[in-house]
């Protein structure tokens, strides 16, 4: 069954289209909604069975040779993102029915969907080969997302940028799956996980390492990978609110996780992901504040919450991973919820622009209403459950090192300016002219915002059982054993609390002097990051792809014909020189020339000097005489050997090849040079070393016998088996009739197009 709830999403994407065309449009999105609203149900009844550590599994055979099956696992961590996806996923499809026009839904839903089936593959996947399937499906789908909007060049550029970007790390990390699996013997997930210490131990750990982690990444858009993803907020905003904020730029973090028992609590570990981490963290925030955009405001602080999962994961402690799940779940609710608020100010207002934006409750109570707690909830206060998510980060940092708790306190900082910019701000104060004039969104839009930030206040009241139904199990899947986790909203007043009572209050004074703030910020924009390498490094690419392109791909087929006789000569020719002893006259020793009649040096003679003829002939007419009459005397040669039928045969295709020669070059253009002298003498000079290559390459061969002689068999068997005497026809007809039947079908597809060219008249079609 769990299987089939992957799948089956796929089968809705394929079939959505038909949907449409046979529904009324207003009811197909609440149609499209009902799957992912009952896999969510689905998944929810899963987590008892994986609380206590009996997670369903299912597991095919499929290309074993390669080590990948058909297996997927339902535990703790796979099952909360599984919620994540398919609960946001079915508020953003309903969302999307408001947001978007009638005209796109239909061509919008099938790669929702499908982005919404590899993202459930990825989090369920029990092997590590199927799980990159379903990583690369989720870059595919995303770039079709992105760019959804592709009439114009930003989108397409935008989805251009993140696909490459993902495809890279997703090619880096499947080098590192090889070679994960070669180190722990195994590509099942769930077996690398008990087998940490033959991981570690081995050589290849290192590597294979490194090449996970950049897949890991440019997926969660880390730092130096970190610019693509403020750029993708040119998608439509249900792609920003499920891809940018939920789902997809969680996949690296979720493989961090998912690999941590196995990968981590190494120096190189804790180094790489918890220093990468931390850089990206302050860098995703700091960027935030002088940007005046909905989203790509709350794109930079998604940056940041990257950041302080990836760093959390990084750290490893059991305080640590604890704080990054609780997190991975408050931030899935309260981010979803203010992306989908910006795309309703913009849907009812035109502008996106927060300095615009202003005194909006009185006419968008519900949405405002909608913000305010996920703005809450992102500012970490009670009795929210970024609250609770709050403290857990500060109380990791405490234990760590005064410096790690220094620059988490800056994150939370930024977090509380942000929402406010974002959550409240645009519903405060005097309302202000905008391009549209406002009303409260339809249901279908305010419905996703509100029903989020319900639930982190819900979770944020009722942690206990959240924790037990969903917390533990998936801490557990991330630590590695068994473990149970206790939330609590009040932990009473500690050092992490007055941390978070100070940074409220700075957030707040950072929000009344805000404008004065980007001002500054704004003067010290660094244009020349990895957005600008990344930029600079494509322009090469395609000034470079130009150049060869005019040098190799230039058009003239004789250039090509002489790079590929030239290759094939020297390559042959090297081949040749390697092979220790070469014996080039062994087939004219004295026995067989001896039998060398006066005819046949003639023939030979006579085949050369058309061979010659045919080169050096000034008309069309005369080069086809001369190569029919090298075919007839090459006839001849079969004739004299005591193959009459073969001669006959040959016969038969020359004249038939003569006449097919004379029919298609009888309305080319008059036969004209294009070559200079000097090129001929080129082109003389490569056939002359191309024959003489095949010449020695034909005396080579005479002498080789790779498998014993099957010429017996034909003359023994020919006539009890094909009844049949003349031996090169049973040959032809009977052994070997798949060869002739194909030849026969060459030659019959040759007479067809040669047909329809002599059919064919300029202006007539």
């Amino acid at each position: 069954m769990i299987a089939v709830s992957v799948l089956s999403v796929f089968a809705v994407a394929l079939l959505s289209p038909l949907l449409f065309r046979r529904q009324n449009n207003n009811i197909s999105p609440w149609l499209i909604a009902l799957l992912p609203l009952g896999l969510s149900a689905y998944y929810i009844s899963l987590l008892p069975s994986a609380a206590v550590g009996n997670p369903l599994t299912f597991t095919r055979p499929w290309a074993e040779a390669l080590g990948a099956s058909f297996s997927f696992r339902a535990d703790g961590l796979g099952l909360l993102f599984a919620l994540l996806i398919s609960g946001i996923g079915t508020l953003v499809v309903i969302y999307a029915r408001g947001y978007l026009n009638q005209k796109d839904l239909a061509l919008f839903y099938p790669w929702l969907l499908a982005f919404m089936g590899a993202m459930l593959g990825v989090a369920l996947s029990d092997n590590l080969i199927l799980l990159f399937i379903f990583w690369e499906l989720t870059s595919l789908s995303s770039f079709m997302l992105i760019g959804f909007k592709n009439e114009k060049e930003a989108a397409r550029s935008s989805a251009l940028q993140a696909l490459l970007v993902t495809s890279a790390g997703g090619l880096a990390m499947l080098a590192g799956i090889i070679l994960l699996g070669m180190a722990g013997g195994t590509y099942e997930i769930s077996a690398l996980l008990s087998n940490r210490m033959a991981v570690q131990s081995h050589s290849l750990y290192l590597p294979a390492l490194i090449l996970i982690l950049l897949g890991a990444f440019t997926k969660s858009a880390q730092f130096p990978f970190h610019f693509w993803l403020p750029n993708a907020m040119v998608a439509p905003t249900p792609v920003s609110a499920y891809l940018h904020s939920a789902t997809m730029v969680k996949a690296g973090v979720y493989l961090m996780a998912r690999l941590h028992p196995v990968l981590g609590g190494t120096d190189a570990w804790t180094y790489i992901v918890g220093g990468v981490g931390t850089l990206t963290m302050l860098i995703g925030g700091y960027l935030a504040l002088s940007q005046t955009d909905l989203k790509r405001l709350l794109a930079y602080s998604t940056l940041s919450a990257l950041g302080t999962l990836t760093m959390l994961i990084g750290l490893g402690t059991p305080l640590a991973l604890k704080a990054a799940v609780v997190l991975l779940l408050a931030h899935g609710l309260y981010k979803g919820a203010l992306f989908l608020v910006a795309g309703a100010l913009e849907h009812e207002t035109g502008t996106r622009d927060v300095t615009k934006l202003g005194g909006l409750f009185r006419v968008m109570p519900i949405t405002a209403i909608g913000a305010g707690v996920a703005a809450l909830s992102m500012a970490g206060l009670p009795p929210l459950f970024g609250f609770i998510s709050k403290e857990l980060i500060y109380e990791t940092g405490l234990e760590i090192n005064l410096w790690l708790t220094v620059a988490i306190v800056a994150m939370g900082l930024f977090n509380v300016f942000i929402a406010i910019v974002v959550g409240v701000g645009p519903f405060i104060g005097k309302q202000t002219k905008t391009p549209n004039k406002a009303h409260e969104v339809p249901f279908s839009m305010w419905l996703a915002p509100t029903l989020l930030a319900g639930l982190s206040l819900f979770a944020g009241m009722f942690p206990g059982e959240v924790s037990s139904l969903i917390i533990s199990s998936a801490t557990s899947s991330v630590v590695g054993e068994a473990v149970v986790v206790k939330l609590k909203l009040w932990h009473g007043i500690n050092p992490a609390f007055l941390l978070s009572i100070g940074t409220v209050i700075a957030g707040i004074a950072l929000f009344f002097v805000r404008n004065s703030l980007r001002s500054v910020l704004q003067k010290f924009e660094w244009k020349w990051g990895p957005g600008y390498l990344y930029n600079y490094a494509l322009e090469g690419l395609m000034n470079f792809a130009n150049w060869q392109t005019r040098i190799i791909q230039h058009g003239y087929l004789r250039y090509y014909l002489r790079v590929i006789v030239l290759i094939l000569t020297v390559s042959g020719a090297v081949a040749l020189w390697r092979i220790p002893s070469v014996n080039l006259i062994s087939s004219f020793n004295d026995s067989n020339t001896s039998n060398v009649m006066f005819y046949d040096v003639m023939l030979a003679v006579l085949i050369l000097g058309s061979a010659l003829v045919a080169v050096l002939s000034p008309s069309r007419m005369g080069a086809i005489v001369a190569l029919g009459a090298a075919g007839y005397l090459i006839a001849l040669i079969y004739l004299f050997f005591g193959a009459p039928d073969l001669a006959i045969t040959q016969f038969a295709i020359e004249s038939l090849t003569v006449i097919l020669f004379v029919l298609a070059f009888y309305h080319l253009p008059k036969f004209q040079t294009f070559s200079s002298a000097s090129e001929r003498k080129i082109d003389a000079v490569i056939s002359l070393l191309a024959g003489a290559l095949m010449t020695m390459l034909v005396l080579v061969a005479v002498d080789v016998q790779i498998a014993s002689s099957i010429s017996h068999y034909y003359i023994e068997n020919s006539l009890p088996l094909a009844y049949g005497r003349n031996i090169v026809n049973v040959i032809l007809v009977d052994f070997r009739n798949l060869d002739t039947l194909g030849e026969i079908t060459v030659l019959g597809v040759a007479g067809i197009g040669v047909y329809a060219l002599l059919k064919f008249r300029k202006g007539k079609e």
